[in-house]
């Protein structure tokens, strides 16, 4: 006897395998966009720490406005930065996170930086909702 076709196990097995392969998949690919973000964030920051380190050698100081010589990644918000005694602190979010990254030039850090110019990220206090 000849028969065309799959029987209903051998449907129902890749079925329970790619259900199976799903559960596996899926929460690895639900914070991708929001690491993606994060990156995006601490490099806006990293290119912010080289401007103002240029800025200092050409003007012997620090400032709060690099104007149109810096900017953003698309989705970011422009960093809040904030002059120091011997430095500067600056701090950037996004809408689409619940992160706040942070990097700090000198010896007045801000949380959640903890290395001179390295920047670094964490949940924030605030109740903003990241949008899908």
């Amino acid at each position: 006897m000849k028969r065309n076709g799959f029987t209903l196990i051998e449907l129902l097995i890749v079925m329970a395998l790619i259900g199976l392969l799903a559960t596996i998949a899926i929460p690895r690919l639900t914070n991708t966009k929001e690491r993606a973000q994060l990156a995006a964030m601490k490099s806006d920051l990293r290119n912010l720490v080289t401007m103002e380190e240029n800025y200092l050698a050409e003007n012997q100081k620090y400032t709060i406005d690099l104007s149109t010589a810096y900017h953003v990644s698309p989705g970011n918000r422009t960093p809040t930065i904030a002059l120091t005694t011997d430095g500067w602190t600056a701090s950037i979010t996004s809408p689409n996170t619940t992160q706040q990254c942070a990097v700090f030039v000198g010896s007045t850090s801000v949380a959640p930086a903890t290395r001179e110019g390295a920047p670094a990220c964490e949940k924030s206090t605030g109740s903003a909702t990241p949008l899908p």
